[in-house]
This record gives C-alpha cells, structure tokens and sequence, in this order.
C-alpha cells in the first residue's frame, strides 16, 4: 500500500525537528447536504528545520516516531509570508529617532 502524501500549513514551529501542519478540508453534512470547512492537524518530523511558521510544506506518511508524530517533510514548497510587527515597529521606532527634529 503506498504512503499517503499532502500539503498543508505550518501552524507551529516551537519545538526543535518537530512541526503542526494543518490541512483544511470541505465535508458534506450527511443529512443536509452543506459544505463547512474541518482541519486535519498532523505533527511533522523535520529533521534540519528547514520550515518555519505559515510554510506550505509537502508531508509523507511514516513510522512512529513518537506518541502523536506519524509523519516526514517532505520539501518545503513555499515559504510563509509572516511578518513581525515588533520588528517592524522597533524599526520605525529607530529610524523617528534618527531623523532630525524639526
């Protein structure tokens, strides 16, 4: 039987060679026949922590490698367009400062 393959959503990357990978779905209502939106989370073993936080990523089936981890990376298809505000403001911050005072 072949592995199973997916793509899906960095949603944390707090732990070291270990990722949340999030993958949305649609799923029919048995009775009422509406579509509403569920997630299948999957704890991902990345081994050089080559994704980061909002990555889409390729993930494959694997052996169990602890209690919930049960899957690989495969390859990081596109990278997380993440800003950080703190950053950002410090930055603003700085760069008032340097201006001269008019």
């Amino acid at each position: 039987m072949p592995k199973t393959v997916m793509v899906g959503v960095v949603t944390s990357d707090k732990t070291a060679k270990t990722r949340r990978v999030e993958i949305p779905r649609m799923v029919k209502h048995p009775k009422y026949g509406k579509y509403f939106r569920r997630r299948t989370i999957c704890v991902t073993h990345d081994e050089n922590n080559e994704s980061g936080l909002g990555d889409t990523v390729e993930i494959i089936e694997s052996r169990p490698m602890s209690k919930t981890k049960r899957w690989n990376l495969v390859r990081v298809i596109a990278k997380g367009e993440i800003i950080d505000l703190a950053a950002m403001r410090a930055a603003d911050k700085a760069k008032q400062e340097q201006q001269p005072q008019e």
